[in-house]
């Protein structure tokens, strides 16, 4: 049985694929992760913001103070003995690289066009296999329209990717008004593979200390739905490998991404919850299902049940939103019709 599959020109000896998360900052872990049968490592993001704002305070409290105590200046220490930037992210890259054979995929999360392309040249020349451009945008300006957020998607899509030479996926959030219009423009933009879809953790209020705070829920099985969505749609209609990320917690989440049209399922939260050594469990249990089914290889699911290929298109659309208000049984009994829905 053949579970191989490709990405971004990638061959890969499975389509699991752990995503950017705490578990990759590690080189051991990465070596269970490769052993346990993954086919890719994504590392975790490198946030352009998270490098400036460390160098911005080292070099605030070096200096502080020294307008006022000018000859204490040659105490302090020249600030380029400091490790400022990326240089622990690119060593664990590097380390990584000899430590395993599988491909490392970095995460790279800028917040200007300049910090795009010189980070991600930084990494190209750590030597990983690709690039995850993770866009991690929350959009508050009142002023900057659709349009233009869009156009600056593509312009960097674009731009990075003239940049390196190394294959370029892109994480995206599903919040677009046209979703298939814009995957397509990223694949003309040179993007090499689409990730869908980035989960945004949203702040929660403490009503105790009155304090916004980060509020990190982990995906369950049902999250898988979305993703599922469209990469059926967009399977075979843009030029570009699509990565399914969001609720793949078992060997069913993982076949039904397949036959979607994913060319790899990337798992996060059940490593999280059931500890790497999971993903034997999940090849074990596709291979059970594969042989139960005749099914010979990844590539022989890839797409079978995408929008292209499923005997019923349209349940990808409206149609299946109606047919699920229209069928839907609660647990006391009773099958709603349209015309119960009041809100």
């Amino acid at each position: 049985m053949d579970i191989t599959t490709t990405y971004m020109g990638m061959q890969l000896r499975s389509p699991f694929v752990p995503s950017s998360s705490p578990l990759t900052q590690e080189i051991d872990n990465i070596k269970r992760m490769e052993d346990a049968g993954a086919g890719a490592v994504v590392m975790h993001s490198l946030f352009e913001e998270q490098l400036s704002m460390e160098s911005y305070e080292l070099h605030h409290h070096l200096t502080y103070g020294t307008e006022s105590f000018a000859e204490s200046l040659t105490y302090f220490p020249e600030l380029d003995r400091f490790r400022i930037g990326p240089e622990e992210y690119l060593e664990l890259i590097q380390k990584a690289k000899e430590s395993v054979h599988i491909p490392i995929i970095a995460s790279l999360n800028g917040s200007s066009l300049g910090g795009w392309i010189g980070y991600a040249r930084l990494l190209e020349q750590a030597g990983v296999s690709a690039l995850e451009l993770n866009t991690y945008y929350v959009q508050t300006d009142t002023e900057l329209t659709a349009a233009e957020i869009e156009q600056s998607y593509v312009n960097m899509v674009h731009t990075v990717k003239s940049s390196v030479n190394v294959p370029v996926a892109v994480k995206l959030s599903p919040y677009f008004t046209n979703m298939a219009n814009m995957a397509k423009r990223l694949a003309l933009a040179g993007a090499d593979a689409l990730v869908l879809f980035n989960r945004f953790y949203q702040p929660d209020i403490n009503l105790e200390t009155l304090e916004v705070e980060p509020n990190v829920l982990l995906s369950t099985p049902q999250d898988i739905r979305l993703s599922l969505r469209w990469i059926a749609i967009l399977y075979d209609r843009i030029n570009a490998d699509l990565a399914a990320t969001s609720g793949i917690h078992n060997a069913h989440d993982v076949l039904k991404m397949l036959m979607a049209g994913a060319n790899i399922t990337m798992l996060c939260s059940v490593l999280l919850r059931q500890g790497i050594n999971h993903i034997r469990c999940i090849e074990e249990e596709m291979r059970q299902w594969m042989e139960k089914h005749e099914y010979a290889s990844v590539r022989q699911l890839q797409g079978s049940m995408s929008q292209k290929h499923c005997p019923n298109p349209s349940a990808f659309e409206r149609a299946q939103y109606m047919k699920a208000l229209r069928t839907y049984k609660p647990e006391w009994g009773r099958i709603y019709e349209p015309s119960y829905y009041h809100g």
